[in-house]
């Protein structure tokens, strides 16, 4: 997101050098407002359930593309309790955090990916946000092409790879 005004006061942002970056900056000199546009944490979850691994694909990307479960952390919201909160919410899984694989930065979308493997159980039952679901055996796993997710790839590779 481009911003155009202040959000404390409403000047116009100018780009300036701030720690030898340019970031938009207020105007008014009392403000004193930075625009740091530091990136998003986002947790992701290599789902494991009844032996196999959850691919899911978000509703709205195309028929083939499959990945992991993936959402923002909400406000005062520890990591693993972050991707335990997704797991429960897209897929209507109880789950349990078995090991942290990685952190990964998404530089396209300024954000920064936190990957955890999840051991699942319950009844699996997506939500509106998922469209399907794939559950492979870790051979397919290994064999899965991610394109053009490259990320999926990485957290996946490093969690093979473990």
């Amino acid at each position: 997101m481009q911003y155009r005004f202040c959000p404390r006061c409403a000047s116009p942002l100018a780009a300036q050098s701030q720690e030898s970056k340019q970031r938009l900056t207020c105007g008014d000199p009392t403000c004193g407002f930075v625009h740091w546009d530091n990136p998003l944490p986002v947790v992701a979850a290599l789902v494991e359930y009844q032996g196999q691994f959850i691919l899911a694909r978000n509703a709205q990307w195309p028929r083939r593309i499959f990945s992991l479960i993936t959402g923002f952390l909400e406000q005062q919201e520890h990591p693993t309790a972050a991707i335990l909160r997704e797991v429960k919410e897209e897929l209507n899984l109880d789950g349990r955090v078995t090991h942290f694989i990685g952190h990964y930065p998404f530089a396209e979308q300024n954000q920064l990916i936190l990957a955890y493997a999840v051991a699942a159980s319950g009844e699996l039952k997506t939500n509106a946000e998922i469209a399907e679901t794939k559950l492979l055996s870790r051979e397919q796993l290994q064999a899965y092409d991610f394109t053009p997710l490259y990320i999926t790839t990485a957290i996946v590779n490093d969690w093979l790879a473990r």
